[in-house]
């Protein structure tokens, strides 16, 4: 078979159409701007900007919107020949407020459904999926059918094909982002892990046991394990099955726990906010490059805070995903620069844009990022340790 791809990323997708005036209601904006969104999506963009050959498993409405998004993953250097329409619904589109440091409001239009909730597991090349060195899947694609078991039959592929059919020299991993969206969660509250989250809780129990990192924001750990307190759900994690666990704790940093023992704490990166959604995948994308690379944890968790924090300082969230020498100039100065750095020509297509506006200074923050409120995870002074933040479910 061809390559194994570097990462193949899987679920949602969309538009997201942002402001191009900060510290604006949505009902005074005058003028927009037009991005891919979508969390997986993004995350292929981020590592696609950091090197890596990339692919995401989704799906658009049969619309202008659709060929917008095929459009844009081309240029980001991201495969999308499993992007396939849906012919019954549009293609989602999102609006978000900014007001920083830490209030982005998000306005959903995914009725009556998704596209990317419509992936059947029949039209999955598992080959593919079981062969990539890094799969990455997300709570939000076991929230309904028939994305719930087109999901867990990718993840089952991966068990089928296990380290002995690739390289011994290459790092392997099936990554687990929880992802907690309760609005797509029928009877899920929305704050917490309470009763109504318990359909929730046993989907995400059965994907752990096939995922060997799992990574999620405090609310999300909760929901996953029942477990809030960092450590208490690191070490839950660790027993679903996975070998590697990542809890996001906002301004405090990031906690990953290793199965070997091996225990990261990583203080944050200071950063003037524009812009928090889309932070947590710039982490995605960098947590996925530093796997590959075979780092040790605590530089993985080091440069993917350094990614998440680079997103954070600017407006969008696809076009703002890092390329390496950004990632390695924040770690080298210990902040974020002002501007972005120049692209180097050999890069990626598309340059990560500056935002405009006047950055506001980030401080601790709470809540889920798609609840149209503020963020538990969104960086402050700690971007990049953030949770799923991304501007379109």
């Amino acid at each position: 078979m061809p390559e194994p791809y570097d990462v193949i990323t899987m679920g949602r997708i969309g538009v997201d159409i942002y402001p191009l005036q900060t510290g604006v209601p949505l009902a005074r904006v005058e003028t927009f701007g037009k991005f891919l969104g979508g969390s997986p999506s993004n995350v292929a963009v981020a590592a696609a900007r950091l090197g890596r050959r990339a692919a995401v498993i989704t799906r658009t409405g049969s619309d202008p919107f659709a060929d917008y998004l095929h459009s844009a993953l081309k240029e980001f250097g991201v495969d999308d020949r499993w992007v396939t329409p849906v012919a019954e619904y549009p293609t989602p589109v999102t609006f978000c407020e900014i007001f920083p440091p830490d209030d982005f409001p998000l306005y959903f239009y995914r009725q009556p459904t998704a596209p990317d909730l419509e992936i059947h597991g029949h039209e999955l090349d598992l080959e593919a999926v079981g062969a990539a060195r890094v799969f990455w899947m997300t709570g939000t694609g076991l929230c309904a059918e028939p994305s719930r078991t087109a999901t867990l039959t990718a993840l089952r592929a991966r068990g089928a094909t296990g380290p002995e059919s690739t390289e011994a020299a290459s790092p392997r991993a099936t990554v687990f982002d929880l992802d907690w969206r309760p609005m797509f969660w029928p009877d899920a509250s929305r704050s917490g892990a309470t009763a109504t989250t318990r359909p929730a809780s046993a989907h995400y129990r059965e994907a752990l046991a096939h995922a060997t990192v799992a990574v999620g924001n405090v609310d999300e750990c909760e929901v996953a394990t029942g477990e809030r307190e960092p450590y208490a759900a690191a070490r839950a994690l660790l027993a679903a099955g996975v070998e590697l666990a990542v809890v996001k704790r906002g301004p405090a940093g990031v906690l990953a726990v290793h199965r070997d023992g091996t225990t990261a704490e990583i203080p944050p990166l200071p950063v003037d906010v524009v812009n928090g959604l889309g932070a947590g995948d710039a982490f995605g994308g960098a947590l996925c490059h530093g796997l590959l690379a075979g780092w040790e944890t605590a530089r993985i968790m080091r440069y993917a805070n350094a990614a998440g924090a680079i997103v954070a300082s600017r407006l969008a969230c696809s076009s703002a995903m890092p390329f390496p020498h950004e990632v390695e100039q924040a770690l080298t100065e210990g902040t974020v620069p002002a501007e972005p750095a120049a692209a180097p020509a050999s890069g990626s297509p598309g340059t990560a844009a500056s935002a405009p506006g006047s950055p506001g200074t980030a401080g601790p923050t709470s809540g889920s990022p798609d609840t149209a409120g503020p963020t538990s995870g969104l960086p402050g002074t700690a971007a990049g340790a953030s949770g799923s933040s991304e501007a379109v479910a």
